[in-house]
């Protein structure tokens, strides 16, 4: 069965994405523990990051890195955080969030967020990754 964020690729489901290219999604989450928390996946479905081929896995730190620098302008914090928990979703992610203290990370503080808010604020990190020269944010 197509994992949530298969879905989410394929147009099944709605999504809020920032970045697409030929290997790789970032969407935002629909229960960001700090606003502008992104999740970079993988397309191809491997439950568990230790099987990613090493090239596979090498793509998708560059593009959590391309992420990652983005959201340090448009949410300025005193870090971008990046986890891999793999325990919600049997589908490789990687969670980059800006943080300004360790429990900017704990995802007891996740909340839902509306849909306005989600639209919002992929703009602009889409907004950001353009003028940082990524045509892969140009939806």
């Amino acid at each position: 069965m197509a994992s949530v964020f298969s879905l989410i690729m394929d147009g099944k489901i709605p999504g809020n994405f920032v970045w697409q290219d030929d290997k790789a999604v970032a969407i935002l989450t629909i229960q960001p523990i700090r606003q502008g928390h992104v999740l970079v996946i993988p397309r191809e479905e491997i439950d568990q990051w230790t099987d990613m081929p090493l090239d596979l896995a090498a793509h998708v730190m560059q593009v959590s890195s391309k992420i990652g620098n983005a959201l340090k302008v448009a949410y300025p914090a005193t870090r971008v955080g990046m986890m891999i928990a793999g325990l919600e979703v049997p589908h490789t992610h990687i969670h980059v969030v800006p943080m300004d203290s360790m429990d900017d990370l704990s995802f007891a503080s996740a909340k839902n967020a509306d849909a306005e808010t989600l639209k919002q604020t992929a703009a602009r990190i889409r907004a950001v990754l353009q003028q940082q020269g990524h045509s892969e944010s140009q939806l």
